[in-house]
């Protein structure tokens, strides 16, 4: 039987060798005037000093010490605190701050010799003894301070509560082994590195684990500025901190405290005077709560975001609850991107505009274009149980204790939009925008990577007006439903998918987007921070970088802990994005006095953005940004079955359905958000975008002349135009051949743009007049020649028939005649 079971036995006879067992043990370490209290006693059992001695000496004194749980923190971008994790509310500080009067304090009531005997007091063990020895039992212990230690580092260690109620077991057996560890602990430290491991560990009630922690619990100060009086109390809290609690007792933590004023007085540690001064002063607690956690903290889904970010994150440790430990009890500091003052911002943006108890949910996602910093992230409803509250982070996926998300609506196009620039499609180039048409033939799609095509006929209807044909910029600024449509029947599905999940902008439930025919309408849910990241790409000239709320995470001793942070990669060519912006700023800064965004202009910047509306207009968007901050704003039914906003209450008022439109009910908040976040900020203006973007790049144009309309058609767009009839012509070319083009064979023109051809009739054209003869004096009247049929107009200016481009005619006339 292993020396420690031996010694562990209580009362009678086996009680009796224990407690035997322990003096031979002292007498081992502590020399002559103990060993020979114990070795007469080992003498009746059979055994010698020596052998007792051995036996202490093969325990294991090998104390493991690992690092004491220290409470986390998460911190704004200006320092301030968001919250604070913690299992024991702990700040660890070294002895040369702690104030002397402290140290002082504790050794006067739990260890008064502690300075002057080894890893045992023997006075006290004796004196323990016997009254244990008179009581027939443990009533009191000698343990001093590096033994005090020694149990609290193995309560520490303890895993299981049985484990733990081994280490507060009441037996010889297991006080002799903390005396093993104590005595190897002494030959590796001083004293003031105990001392100051046993401040540290100690618990002073009411949830203030080590002495930094207490000083700020109970006093609102500092562990080196603690008074005599103060370091008093808290040192009288150390034996019973449960039943001496100020808080609860003011009158057993007073006469608590005096007793240890008494013990520094008796010791010399204070002056007679001193004493009757810190004696007749008054407790003076001034509370400093830690709240735990993000329940109490005043940024609580920022907060939470932070938490489960973490707790996903396999690089801060493999397992779940090995990263639940990190965050409780790993003194981590994590610091975040919030801006306190964009967060106040969108929170008033949102409260002013959305109430929490509305039928219509409110939220403000804010990021910065270039670095992915999430500034702000603000919601109607409150956190916790009961009306108006919930735990669902509004902004955030799924995954994260988020939304299954909300359809974006016509936020969506610039996706399309993106993907026809980086496919040279000028944006001044025209497409039909009819107000309503069915999309029939086949459109590309790549779900998971693999090349595919939807073929289901859609019918699309436009709620805005719009021309019989529409550029970007006019299809952007009135979002014109058809011209998407027809545009992205040109670029495909696949592409803007694929840049619409580059640029973040994925669904909330974690599955990929889905490339159906309305993709470009915002048919997939999408969680506002997502949103918000990707039109930050916009404003950082295609530059993507993954919307994050943390910058840096570093551990107790300052070192840097890796976790997911910023990763900025270039997504989109500048050209392309300068060029999105530039369509996008028309929306709200344009010349247009129907456009959709004129209500969210910024005064004295640029800015740049897109309304949304849902099908059923069961919610609204505002996506926006300037060069330094993107933002998502959205306005939607709350609850499943979802149903239109129309007739709801709303921020104090019935909406109806002129009301109901993303640049009405959204648009709002977002300006709201945005002036309040960049109030004393500048923002740079929009890089212009490149000449080729917007007319396309210049190009040769194929001569067609002579070709039948469908091979001129082959031609045209093989060289990357696209072709438009004008009107039959007179020709001597064979009917129904190209007789003319515009612009000219061989000339040049922008890549994607029209070339507009014109068609034989197969009539060669008739002479031109002859001209007159020259007049002869008193000349008799001639008979005028007929007049042959109206010919074309010339390069000199346009007739009825001559097609306009946006800006004007796309230029003269030219072919064979």
């Amino acid at each position: 039987m292993s020396p420690i079971r031996a010694m562990s036995r209580t009362h009678g006879e086996r009680g009796f060798v224990s407690q035997i067992l322990l003096f031979v043990g002292i007498s081992a370490l502590t020399g002559a005037l103990v060993a020979g209290l114990a070795v007469p006693f080992a003498g009746l059992l059979g055994l010698s000093s020596q052998s007792a001695t051995d036996a202490f000496e093969n325990m294991d004194g090998n104390l493991t010490s690992p690092p004491l749980p220290e409470r986390s923190r998460v911190l704004a971008a200006d320092g301030s605190v968001i919250a604070t994790f913690y299992d024991q509310n702990r700040v660890e500080v070294p002895l040369k701050r702690v104030a002397p009067a402290m140290q002082q304090a504790i050794v006067a009531i739990e260890d008064a010799r502690f300075r002057q005997h080894g890893p045992l007091d023997i006075q006290g063990t004796l004196r323990a003894f016997v009254r244990n020895q008179q009581s027939g039992g443990v009533s009191q212990g000698g343990s001093s301070i590096t033994q005090q230690y020694v149990k609290q580092v193995l309560f520490e260690n303890a895993q299981t509560p049985e484990e733990k109620a081994q280490v507060i077991e009441d037996s010889y057996g297991r006080k002799l082994q903390e005396l093993r560890y104590a005595v190897e602990l002494e030959k590796k430290m001083t004293k003031d590195e105990i001392l100051g491991k046993y401040l540290n560990i100690v618990y002073f009630g009411d949830g203030a684990y080590g002495i930094e922690s207490a000083a700020r619990h109970y006093f609102s100060t500092t562990a080196a500025k603690l008074t005599v009086p103060q370091a008093a109390m808290l040192a009288g809290l150390v034996r019973d901190p449960n039943n001496v609690n100020p808080v609860a007792d003011a009158k057993a933590a007073v006469n608590r405290r005096n007793l240890v004023l008494s013990r520094m007085a008796t010791l010399g540690m204070i002056s007679p005077k001193a004493y009757q001064e810190a004696r007749a002063t008054p407790l003076g607690l001034k509370m400093n709560k830690t709240p735990r956690g993000c329940y109490y903290s005043k940024y609580p889904f920022f907060c939470d975001y932070v938490e489960q970010l973490l707790l996903h994150d396999t690089n801060l440790a493999k397992t779940r609850d090995q990263r639940r430990q990190m965050i409780d009890q790993g003194g981590l500091t994590i610091q975040t991107t919030l801006d306190p003052k964009a967060q106040a911002a969108a929170e008033k943006a949102v409260h002013d505009n959305v109430r929490p108890t509305d039928g219509a949910i409110g939220a403000v996602s804010m990021v910065e274009p270039g670095t992915g910093y999430i500034k702000a992230m603000a919601q109607s409803r409150g956190y916790g149980q009961g009306k108006g509250n919930t735990f669902i982070n509004l902004n955030v996926p799924q995954r994260y204790n988020g939304t299954l998300g909300y359809q974006p609506g016509s936020t969506f196009k610039p996706f399309v939009l993106a993907a026809a620039i980086k496919q040279g499609i000028p944006i001044t180039k025209s497409f039909p925008s009819p107000g309503s048409t069915v999309i029939t033939g086949p459109v590309k799609t790549c779900p998971g990577g693999k090349p595919g095509a939807v073929t289901e006929p859609w019918k699309v209807s436009n709620s805005t007006s719009a021309g019989s044909t529409s550029t970007m910029i006019s299809g952007a600024t009135h979002s014109v439903n058809t011209f998407f449509a027809e545009l992205e029947k040109v670029t495909g599905i696949c592409e803007p998918a694929t840049l619409a999940a580059r640029m973040g902008a994925v669904r909330a439930d974690g599955r990929p987007l889905q490339q159906v025919k309305p993709f470009t309408l915002g048919v997939n849910e999408i969680a506002p921070v997502s949103m918000a990241e990707a039109y930050a790409t916009f404003a950082a000239r295609g530059l993507h970088c993954n919307a994050v709320p943390i910058t840096e995470v570093t551990d107790r001793t300052g070192n840097q802990v890796k976790v997911q942070g910023p990763d900025c990669k270039q997504v989109l060519p500048r050209d392309v994005a300068d060029g999105v912006n530039y369509v996008l700023r028309q929306v709200i800064d344009g010349p247009d006095p129907g456009r959709t965004g004129a209500d969210m202009h910024l005064d004295g910047r640029q800015a740049a953005g897109k309304t949304g509306t849902s099908e059923d207009r069961i919610g609204v968007w505002f996506m926006g940004y300037t060069t330094n901050m993107a933002a998502a704003s959205v306005i939607t039914d709350a609850d499943a079955p979802q149903t239109t906003l129309i007739g709801k209450e709303i921020g104090g008022r019935r909406v109806f359905g002129d009301q109901v439109w993303g640049g009405k009910l959204a648009g709002p908040m977002w300006t709201a958000a945005m002036k309040g976040a960049l109030e004393g900020k500048k923002s740079p203006d929009f890089v212009e975008p490149n000449p080729d973007v917007v007319q396309g790049v210049p190009t040769d144009v194929p001569s067609v002349i002579s070709m039948s309309r469908d091979q001129a058609q082959k031609t045209i767009e093989a060289a990357g135009f696209s072709m438009a009839i004008g009107s039959y012509v007179d020709s001597g070319l064979p009917r129904g051949t190209v007789a003319r083009q515009s612009p000219g064979p061989n000339s040049k023109a922008g890549s994607g743009s029209t070339v507009v051809v014109y068609i034989s009739d197969g009539s060669p054209p008739a002479p031109p007049p002859q001209p007159e003869p020259p007049q002869q004096p008193n000349p008799q009247p001639q008979p005028q020649p007929p007049k042959g049929p109206d010919l074309p107009p010339g390069p000199g200016g346009p007739g009825p028939d001559k097609p306009h481009g946006p800006h004007g005619p796309l230029g003269g006339i030219l072919g064979a005649g």
